[in-house]
C-alpha cells in the first residue's frame, strides 16, 4: 500500500507478537518450531501464516474465504446462522457478520476455535459506521465540520464499544466521492470533494485501528466501495458507472489510496460495474491497481452477495463461474454467497482457479486474524463489555453534532436567540426521535436521541419559555421549525427522484411566514435538499444533518449561540433537481457561463434555472465576521522535475476575525491549471484548515503543496502521473466561490 509499500509495513507491524504459541495450543499436529516465532524473532507471523496454509485442506482454505450473515441480517441470502455453526465446527468457515455482544460472539468463537481441527478463529464483522452505542452524526455530516478530528473521535469511540462487545472489523470508513443528491448513499459519504474526503477517510481509519489492531478498544477498517460507487447513473443506488481512466484515478481513487497510507486492513469492492466490468471481476482495479500498484496486502471482501450478483450482471455464467472470475479478479473473501466455498474444489481441480491465488487470499484472511490478535485471544472478556453511551460519549457526539451544522442564512441577525425569548418548537421533526440518520447501529433503536424539543427546554436561560405546537406560535417571540427527512429516505436503496421536503412540510413553512414572526428553519437530513421554495421567506436556516443521539442537545447549543457554528456544505445544494449534478469541480466547456456576461444564452447551463447552485460547496456563515487576506506563495516558480522529486512550497494567508463573537472559520484553499493537455476541474480544493478566532484575533494560516497539489493523471490505463509546465492559479477563502488569489509559475 503507498509509495514504497509504507501502508504494508504499517499494517505488518500491527501483527508483530500476534500469539503462534495459541495457534500450536489450538493444533495438535502444529509443527512446534512455527511457536517459537510468537514474538517475530525467527521469521514472524508471515511464517506462521505460511506454514498454517500448508497445513490446510482444500476446504478448509475455501471456508477462509467464506463469512455468512447471523439471526436478524436481511437481504439477498437471509440468516444463515446453522450454517454459521456448522461451517464453524468443521473448519470451512473465515467470518461471520452480524453477531455482536460479548456472549454471542464467544459462543460461536468457541466453535471454532475448540472445536474445528486447526482452531483458526472466526473475525466479527459489522456496520459501525458512525457509531456503535454512542451515535455520532452521519458521516456527510461530520465531513461538513471541516475538520477530521471529529472523525476521528467516532472512530476511536465506536471501536472501543464495538471491540468489547464481540467486534473485530467494521465495513467502514465509506469515501465515496458522489456528485449525486439523489443517491441516498451520499450520506454515508464526505460529499463531492476528494481532497476533503481522503481527509475524512484517513482520520476515520485511525479513529478505529489505533497503533495496534490487537488491543481491546480497537477494531479494523475497511475501505469501501471500491470503486466510483458514488458515480451511479441518475443516482439510482447499485446503477451502471461509466467513467475515463482519469476520472477514475483523479476523482474516485484518491480517498482510498489516503486510506491505505493510514493502514486501513481491508478494503470493500462495490456493487457498480465500472465501464462495463462489475466491481466485483475488475481486475484491473482490485489487482493492478490495488494490489500490485498500492502493495496492498490486506483482505479486499466482497459486499453482501456481490459475488452473486456477477449473474444478474450478466457477467458470469453460473455459481462456479461467479466464484471463479470473483477470486481471479481479486476478491479474497466472500459475504453471504457461497460460490467459492460450494464450487472451490472443482475449481480448482479443474485449473479454473489457481493454486497460488487461492493461498494468497487466505494468508491475507489469516494476516488480517494475527493483526488483531486472534490467535493470541479469540474471545473477548464479558464482564468488560461496554453496555451503553457514557457521559463522556454523550459529551462528546454532542460536540462533534454541533460542530457539523452548517448556518444557511441568518437575516436581521435572528440567531443566536437571546436570553429570556419566547420560543415555539414546531414541525414534524420538532419532537421526534428520528435523528439518528441511515446505518445508525444497534444504538439506533437501544438509546433513543434527544430530540429537538428536549434539547431547547434543556438549553433555555432561566425564565425563558419554550412552547411546542403550531398553536403556541401567536405568543412566540422565535419560531423554530424542525424539518426534514427520515433516516428511512436516505441511506442504501433509498435514491429520491424529488430532493425537496417530503410532504407537506414547505406547506407548514409558509404557514409560519404568514404569522410575521421570525423563523428558524432546522433541517435535519441524509442529503442535499432543494430549498428554492421558501427559503426567502426563513429569517435563518440551519443545516443540523443527522446528528445523533444528542442531536437535540446540540442543536439547541448553536440556536442559542452556546455553540458558534463553522461548518461548511461538503456538497453543493441545487436550485433544483433538474440541475443535478451540479457541483464545484466541473470541467470546463467551450461556452462556459460567465456571469460578467448574463445576456449571452449561448453557453452551458439551463434557460429556466440559473447556473449556479443555491448554496455552493464550502459555503457556511458564523455569528461573526471574518476577513481573509490575499494569499501569498513561498516561490513565484518552481520545476515540474523539482515537484517530482519531492520539493514543495508553501502558500500563506492572513484570517482576521472582526466580528464581536468568538468563531471559526474554515480556510479553503483551491488550484486551477488553466491550460492543460487535459481539461481540468475549474477549481480543486488542496487544503483547508478550520481556525478558531477570539474576538479581533487574526492567525496566519499555511498550506504546503507539492506535485500531487499540481498535477493530475492521464488517461493511460497503466496509470500516468504528470505536472505539466505553466501557470497555476491559487484561491484562498471561506468557500468554493473564493476570489481571492495569486499565481505561481511551474517550469
Amino acid at each position: 500500500m503507498g509509495d514504497g509499500g509504507v501502508g504494508r509495513r504499517t499494517f505488518l507491524a500491527a501483527m508483530t507478537g500476534s500469539g503462534a504459541a495459541a495457534t500450536a495450543a489450538a493444533d495438535p499436529a502444529a509443527d512446534p518450531a512455527a511457536a517459537e516465532t510468537a514474538d517475530g524473532a525467527a521469521g514472524g507471523p508471515e511464517a506462521e501464516i505460511r506454514a498454517l496454509v500448508g497445513r490446510m485442506t482444500v476446504a478448509e482454505k475455501l471456508g477462509q474465504l467464506q463469512q455468512l450473515a447471523w439471526t436478524g441480517a436481511t437481504g439477498p441470502g437471509g440468516s444463515q446462522t446453522a450454517s454459521a455453526e456448522q461451517a464453524a465446527r468443521k473448519g470451512e468457515l473465515g467470518s461471520v457478520l452480524n453477531i455482536f455482544g460479548a456472549r454471542h460472539s464467544n459462543a460461536l468463537q468457541r466453535i471454532a476455535v475448540e472445536e474445528s481441527r486447526l482452531g483458526i478463529p472466526l473475525v466479527f464483522g459489522l456496520d459501525v459506521i458512525h457509531g456503535f452505542w454512542t451515535t455520532f452524526p452521519i458521516p456527510l455530516a461530520q465531513a461538513a465540520s471541516f475538520d477530521p478530528e471529529v472523525a476521528r473521535v467516532d472512530g476511536e469511540v465506536s471501536a472501543k464499544e464495538a471491540r468489547s462487545n464481540g467486534i473485530h472489523w467494521t465495513f467502514s470508513p465509506m469515501m465515496d466521492v458522489t456528485h449525486e443528491p439523489r443517491w441516498g448513499r451520499i450520506a454515508e459519504s464526505c460529499g463531492e470533494d476528494p481532497c476533503l474526503t481522503s481527509a475524512f477517510a484517513a482520520a476515520k481509519t485511525r479513529g478505529y485501528q489505533g497503533g495496534d489492531l490487537a488491543a481491546k478498544d480497537r477494531v479494523a477498517a475497511c475501505a469501501k466501495h471500491f470503486v466510483a460507487y458514488g458515480g451511479a447513473e441518475g443516482g439510482r443506488d447499485y446503477n451502471t458507472v461509466d467513467v475515463s481512466e482519469s476520472r477514475l484515478r483523479n476523482l474516485y481513487l484518491p480517498p482510498f489510496k489516503a486510506a491505505l497510507d493510514a493502514g486501513c486492513a481491508t478494503v470493500m469492492a462495490s456493487f457498480n460495474t465500472l465501464s462495463g466490468i462489475p466491481a466485483h471481476a475488475n481486475s484491473h482495479t482490485l489487482t493492478e491497481i490495488l494490489k500490485e500498484d498500492w502493495e496492498f496486502d490486506g483482505v479486499v471482501v466482497s459486499d453482501w452477495n456481490g459475488v452473486g450478483e456477477l449473474l444478474p450482471h450478466g457477467f458470469a455464467a453460473d455459481g462456479a463461474d461467479a466464484g471463479r472470475i470473483a477470486l481471479t479478479a481479486g476478491v479474497d473473501m466472500e459475504m453471504v454467497s457461497t460460490h467459492l466455498a460450494d464450487h472451490g474444489a472443482e475449481l480448482l481441480a479443474s485449473g479454473r482457479i489457481k493454486e497460488d491465488r487461492l493461498d494468497d487470499a487466505v494468508a491475507r484472511v489469516l494476516r488480517l486474524k494475527y493483526a488483531l490478535g486472534l490467535f493470541a485471544q479469540p474471545y473477548v472478556e464479558e464482564a468488560e463489555a461496554v453496555p451503553g453511551p457514557t457521559p463522556q460519549t454523550r459529551k462528546a457526539a454532542r460536540e462533534v453534532a454541533a460542530r457539523s451544522m452548517v448556518l444557511l442564512k441568518n437575516e436581521g441577525e435572528v440567531l443566536p436567540i437571546g436570553p429570556g425569548k419566547a420560543v415555539a418548537v414546531v414541525g414534524p421533526f420538532a419532537d421526534s426521535r428520528d435523528m439518528q440518520g441511515t446505518w445508525a447501529g444497534p444504538g439506533g433503536e437501544k438509546f433513543p436521541p434527544v430530540t429537538v424539543l428536549h434539547g431547547m427546554r434543556d438549553g433555555a436561560g432561566r425564565g425563558a419559555r419554550v412552547t411546542y405546537g403550531v398553536g403556541a406560535t401567536k405568543a412566540a417571540d422565535v419560531v423554530v421549525v424542525v424539518v426534514g427527512e427520515g433516516a428511512k429516505l436516505s441511506g442504501e436503496a433509498a435514491s429520491r427522484s424529488d430532493l425537496g421536503l417530503p410532504g407537506d412540510q414547505e406547506e407548514l413553512i409558509e404557514a409560519v411566514a404568514a404569522t410575521g414572526i421570525p423563523f428558524v428553519v432546522v433541517l435535519l437530513n441524509g442529503r442535499p435538499l432543494t430549498v428554492g421554495n421558501w427559503v426567502e421567506s426563513a429569517s435563518a436556516v440551519l443545516e443540523a444533518w443527522h446528528p445523533g443521539i444528542e442531536g437535540g442537545h446540540a442543536i439547541a447549543d448553536v440556536l442559542y449561540g452556546k455553540v458558534n457554528p463553522g461548518g461548511k456544505l461538503p456538497a453543493s445544494f441545487p436550485r433544483n433537481v433538474g440541475q443535478v449534478p451540479v457541483h464545484y469541480n466541473h470541467e470546463n466547456t467551450g461556452r462556459p457561463y460567465d456571469p460578467k456576461s448574463p445576456g449571452n444564452t449561448y453557453v452551458t447551463g439551463y434557460s429556466d434555472v440559473e447556473r449556479t447552485p443555491q448554496f455552493p460547496f464550502g459555503y457556511g456563515l458564523s455569528y461573526t465576521t471574518f476577513e481573509i487576506g490575499t494569499p501569498k506563495a513561498s516561490v513565484a516558480r518552481i520545476g515540474a522535475g523539482e515537484l517530482r522529486r519531492g520539493e514543495t512550497f508553501e502558500v500563506e494567508v492572513s484570517v482576521r476575525n472582526v466580528g464581536e463573537v468568538a468563531g471559526d472559520e474554515v480556510v479553503q484553499l483551491y488550484v486551477h491549471d488553466p491550460v492543460a493537455s487535459l481539461v481540468q476541474p475549474v477549481r480543486r480544493l488542496r487544503g483547508f484548515e478550520r481556525v478558531a478566532l477570539g474576538v479581533g484575533e487574526a492567525k496566519v494560516v499555511r498550506f504546503v503543496l507539492g506535485a500531487e497539489d499540481l498535477g493530475f493523471w492521464t488517461n493511460a490505463v497503466d496509470g500516468r502521473f504528470v505536472v505539466e509546465a505553466g501557470r497555476v492559479d491559487l484561491y484562498v477563502g471561506s468557500s468554493s466561490d473564493a476570489r481571492s488569489a495569486c499565481t505561481i509559475q511551474v517550469d
